[in-house]
């Protein structure tokens, strides 16, 4: 029998380059994502090439219910999921006394709580296993803050602490967490937040395929944090060495429009 995966934000990006290689090494899927016909066609591609079961869930992770609800089907369809992927994520750019509100609620909901609530009710049914892998999103965002972008950069934060001190509590359980640091990606998400203009994304952009291989590898050697590419492994390094007003101003320069 196969292992199964869930990865949220499926439909695109990383989230749909992760899910190829587990459908490569003929794993099940569980595909979240808000957009149904985007995980269709996902689906029908990865089973047409490889003898592999996919579950399509359409859920809006911006949604307090979504978590139970999504865990809700699993149970009713005897779903038991061996690993979990958080790559959904959302992004607001701009300055935050301009930006809005409700959106920015969202994306706290995405990227913090409903990780959280997911990570949560996978991890009951992986204990009682004893084997379980999560790997989370975060992002070299997670080890600084930036201006324009705010309050990505403090959620990010927020998953790379949550990852590396639950992967503590979970030591002896069988169970490893790794967070997962990719830099600026060529993705749809990237253009959807209106980034593609800044400097950040005019210096070193990786592709999802590239970052999806990386986080693969990473999470089946157990490692707690992966920081994406060796221009980022530097960028983070030199962090711990810079005064913060020159990160706050640095992050300003990166982050503003070309």
């Amino acid at each position: 029998m196969n292992k199964t995966v869930l990865i949220t934000g499926a439909s695109s990006g990383i989230g749909m380059e992760i899910a190829k290689l587990f459908a490569n090494d003929g794993y099940d899927l569980v595909l979240v994502a808000r957009r149904k016909t985007q995980l269709e066609k996902l689906a029908s591609e990865l089973t047409n090439n490889y003898p592999i079961s996919i579950t399509i869930i359409a859920k809006d992770l911006s949604q307090p219910t979504s978590p139970d609800e999504i865990f809700k089907e699993l149970k009713e369809k005897s779903i038991h999921i061996d690993i979990l992927v958080n790559n959904a994520g959302t992004q607001i750019y701009g300055e935050f006394q301009k930006t809005d509100l409700n959106k920015e609620l969202q994306l706290i909901q995405v990227n913090m709580v409903s990780l959280t609530h997911l990570t949560k009710l996978a991890i009951a049914d992986m204990l009682k296993r004893g084997s379980g892998k999560i790997l989370n999103i975060g992002s070299t965002g997670s080890f600084a803050p930036a201006p324009l972008n705010a309050i990505y950069c403090a959620t990010k934060s927020y998953v790379l602490n949550f990852s590396e001190g639950i992967s503590k509590d979970l030591e002896g359980t069988g169970i490893s967490v790794t967070a997962l640091c990719p830099g600026a990606t060529q993705t749809e998400f990237a253009e959807k937040a209106k980034l593609l203009n800044t400097r950040l994304f005019n210096s070193s952009v990786m592709s999802a395929e590239k970052v999806a291989k990386i986080g693969y590898r990473a999470l089946f050697k157990e490692k707690r944090v992966e920081v994406a590419g060796m221009i980022n492994k530097l960028l983070v390094f030199s962090i711990r060495f810079t005064p913060r007003w020159l990160v706050l101003e640095l992050g300003k320069i990166l982050m503003s429009s070309k």
